[in-house]
């Protein structure tokens, strides 16, 4: 019996268990499911025989250490901040491990060390990033290998709602940690490549700069730029390339109604609100306003952004209840963005029965044969409900398939690593269409070479 470790029953969990569960009899797995609550870990083990939930503090060093000790594989699900811990104990205990996160500089320094053992340190393999870097290496692989030269990649990835539960005027629901949706684009410029020419956008223009995509029967969304697109350009090997630009996707409109808040300051998070336990929602939309003896909130709001009574963002601001007098933040010493956070999640939480989506939207533009030529490659994936959503296959998936490839000394190559090497990609895109996820690809007009060579 193999067995595997599961550290955090998250939103993203339920369907990387259930594909372990549904292999275990042919793969001879056991999973154990470990958790700060033995009731969300007792509900994704679902009484299934090959399964057994524990409760599990990772900050328990000796009960931490005890459990790792005993698996074959360990696949930390917890959030980014705290896969370190896990991570330095299977590198003394020499257990491979598998976290769907961005490799922090702490994880990074583990390489030598995890490599010189013979373990395999998997991150980055959810679905931003994961599915990404994955679905881009295979065009951007097999290009090369026809003997193009890659010249734009863009990469846009959203977790929205899905159309069928498309019913607030934000078009928005959250589908993730709502706090990453808060202060997302804060700690610096969006900087990125177009023409050769390297571009930022500071955060308080963030949101006024979008661009618009297409997606067959989808329609259209707008996308606004992640903070440091430059960071891919030697993870993918693109040192020659002229355009490189990574991006989140909303559905249009959105990006500018944010704006609101991140113009009036709602979405700092480097200061406290004063009695912010017992502040209205309205007292707190006040409180970023200047001071009016006779005009109301309302009023002064629609003045100092310059919002037309008619105009839809006014609509949009109302159905959050920003201007209620009886709903309280409730949070004491919030941040303006814990305080938003709270608003928003009474609106944006999905209800019953709702259903999330993932878009992901590539442009490839590459030279061949001295002509420019264009690949858009498109995956839209659409929960099944509120526990197999969009979110969790797309990020469970990926990080199950790899641990099981790991345990069975499919992907070989050592070290602390991301999935951009053919062995990964290839066998992992495969499984995945079997699950419904699918990329569209098509050619098109290649839209981004300057003909006359002058840098944008």
């Amino acid at each position: 019996m193999r067995k595997i470790l599961v550290i955090g029953a998250g939103k993203s969990t339920a369907v990387l268990i259930k594909y372990f569960q549904d292999k275990s009899k042919s793969e001879n797995l056991h999973i154990t499911i470990g958790d700060i609550s033995i009731e969300n870990a007792l509900t994704l083990a679902a009484n299934h025989p090959s399964t057994n939930a524990i409760k599990l503090d990772v900050f328990d060093k000796n009960s931490r250490e005890d459990t790792i000790k005993n698996a074959d594989i360990v696949v930390s699900m917890l959030p980014a901040r705290f896969h370190i811990e896990v991570a330095n104990d299977c590198l003394r205990l020499e257990k491979s491990l598998v976290t769907a996160s961005y490799v922090s500089k702490e994880m990074q320094e583990l390489h030598e060390e995890v490599k010189k053992k013979g373990l395999i340190f998997m991150n980055e393999i959810g679905v931003d990033p994961g599915i990404d870097h994955m679905s881009a290496m295979q065009a951007i692989d097999r290009i090369r290998n026809k003997g193009g030269k890659i010249i734009l990649f863009e990469s846009f990835t959203g977790g929205l709602v899905a159309p069928e539960s498309d019913n607030n005027l934000w078009r928005y629901k959250f589908t993730w940690n709502p706090r990453n949706v808060v202060v997302a684009g804060q700690g610096g410029a969006a900087e990125f490549l177009q023409e050769g020419t390297y571009k930022y956008i500071p955060y308080h223009k963030l949101f006024r700069r979008t661009e618009f995509l297409e997606v067959d029967e989808y329609g259209r969304f707008e996308a606004y730029a992640n903070r440091n697109s430059l960071k891919y350009q030697s993870i993918y090997g693109l040192d020659d390339i002229l355009t490189l630009y990574r991006g989140t996707i909303r559905r249009v409109g959105f990006s500018k109604a944010w704006n609101i808040f991140v113009q009036l300051g709602m979405t700092a998070d480097d200061y406290t609100l004063e009695n912010s336990e017992h502040m209205s929602y309205r007292d707190f939309t006040n409180s970023f306003l200047a001071y009016s003896p006779t005009d109301s909130v309302e009023l002064k709001l629609r003045h100092y952004l310059k919002i037309d009574q008619d105009d839809i963002i006014w609509d949009k601001l109302i159905e959050l209840d920003i201007f209620n007098t009886d709903k309280k933040v409730g949070i004491p010493n919030a941040t303006p963005a814990q305080a938003l956070q709270k608003i928003l999640m009474d609106k944006w939480t999905l209800d019953n029965g709702d259903k999330d989506m993932i878009v992901m939207y590539h442009k490839f533009g590459y030279e061949l044969n001295g002509e420019h030529k264009q690949i858009d490659a498109t995956m839209v994936c659409i929960g099944k409900d509120q526990k197999y959503t969009a979110m969790a296959r797309t990020v469970g998936l990926p990080v199950a398939m790899a641990a099981l490839r790991i345990l069975n000394k499919e992907i070989t190559s050592t070290g602390v690593q991301i999935p951009i090497r053919e062995e990964i990609y290839t066998p992992i895109l495969k499984e995945l269409e079997e699950y419904g996820i699918v990329f569209k690809e098509k050619e098109c007009e290649y839209l981004g070479y300057n003909p006359d060579g002058v840098k944008g």
